[in-house]
């Protein structure tokens, strides 16, 4: 089913990277080091990336309906939305508030921000989940006293199966400090190069969003997106080729900005072809470029949050800068993980959870 999408995609890909320079890797380092608190000053922008999880390996669903048996649909559906309650997105969001509160991120990225609409009961099937994942983590940081606005979304995923019974919209949003920042010009926009429709009622339309703000009198730009993942009977090369072409659309409209913070689930490894396009167009990897001797993986706990530690693989997470960098070319300041040590862990409503399958970023710039 992939063939007509890899021809298609192929030539978008190619048109959109015929005007880019030739991209090299700049792999980080592979030490693994202890982890270090982000501190802050007054003259730091502090931003903060974090995929929040929809809740369950969608993937596994996507693979069911691909195939041409229908048998195995229902099965995949049934267990996503079984993991979905273990994984508990009400009592996550409140762990991601105390990162936020405790961080006093000016900007924060969030990828998979889901909206979750299921009512099976008309099947007779008991089972009814109805969450606004953007809502919760805004209620949560309210409770906290936090006033974060919502300066862009867009959105990737749009599910409708079972007759409408299992919608799933999955957005990226920009959630900006209201106190602190103010946004002069602000959007979200589907990239021009995109999987599409991969199943009977499954559509991929990734794309990513952007504020250009003014904090303290200085002008910066940040944008966060979630690039496309890797899909399973998806041509070898194709995805990667696809995120490469996707972050380069958004090197390209942001332009020249003179600085700015891209962030988010880039969904690629540092020597990928993504990771050239974005280290040759004049932008730092500031974990490296901060904490050149620790490897900092991102990714992933199991589906149901259940590992009692990590055992990430992946650097696939990131920020990135441009224009922050002193007379000697160095970005300064300081960067972390979290939610990869257990005493990131919430109660959940039968083991500790992780407050998301990815670790998030949170790093202070000078």
């Amino acid at each position: 089913m992939y063939q007509p999408l890899y021809r298609t995609l192929l030539s978008m890909i190619v048109l959109s990277a015929a005007c880019k320079e030739p991209y090299s890797a700049r792999p980080g380092s592979l030490n693994r080091l202890s982890e270090q608190r982000v501190s802050g000053s007054s003259t730091d922008v502090i931003v903060m990336t974090q995929n929040l999880y929809v809740g369950a390996d969608v993937d596994l669903v996507i693979r069911a309906l691909a195939t041409p048996d229908p048998n195995d649909d229902f099965a995949a559906l049934m267990l996503a939305i079984q993991t979905v309650a273990k994984t508990d997105f009400p009592a996550r969001a409140q762990a991601i508030a105390d990162q936020i509160q405790s961080r006093r991120p000016h900007a924060v990225g969030l990828q998979e921000v889901s909206e979750i609409n299921i009512d099976l009961r008309p099947l007779g099937v008991d089972a009814v989940v109805n969450q606004d994942f953007l809502a919760l983590l805004q209620a949560a940081l309210a409770e906290r006293g936090l006033d974060y606005e919502v300066a862009a979304t867009s959105d990737n995923i749009n599910v409708s199966l079972v007759s409408g019974l299992v919608r799933l919209r999955d957005h990226d949003a920009l959630l900006v400090d209201a106190d602190r920042v103010s946004v002069d010009a602000a959007g979200g926009q589907n990239f021009a190069v995109n999987l599409g429709q991969v199943a009977d009622g499954v559509t991929l339309i990734r794309g990513w969003v952007y504020a250009r703000t003014t904090i303290d009198g200085q002008a910066y730009t940040f944008a966060s997106a979630h690039a496309e993942s890797d899909l399973a009977g998806a041509p070898v090369g194709l995805v990667a080729q696809i995120r490469a072409a996707q972050v380069g659309e958004m090197i390209a409209t942001l332009g020249a900005d003179a600085r700015v913070v891209l962030m988010g689930d880039l969904n690629d490894t540092p020597g990928s072809p993504m990771y050239g396009v974005l280290a040759n167009s004049g932008y730092t990897d500031t974990w490296p470029a901060m904490r050149p001797a620790v490897v900092g993986l991102t990714c992933c706990h199991p589906a149901d949050l259940s590992d009692q530690v990590a055992t990430f693989d992946q650097r696939i997470d990131y920020i990135w800068t441009r224009g922050f960098g002193r007379d000697d070319g160095k970005v300064k300041g300081s960067i972390d993980r979290f939610g990869n040590v257990p005493a990131d862990r919430v109660a959940g409503p039968e083991y500790p959870i992780w407050p998301s399958d990815h670790a998030g970023l949170v790093a202070a710039i000078r």
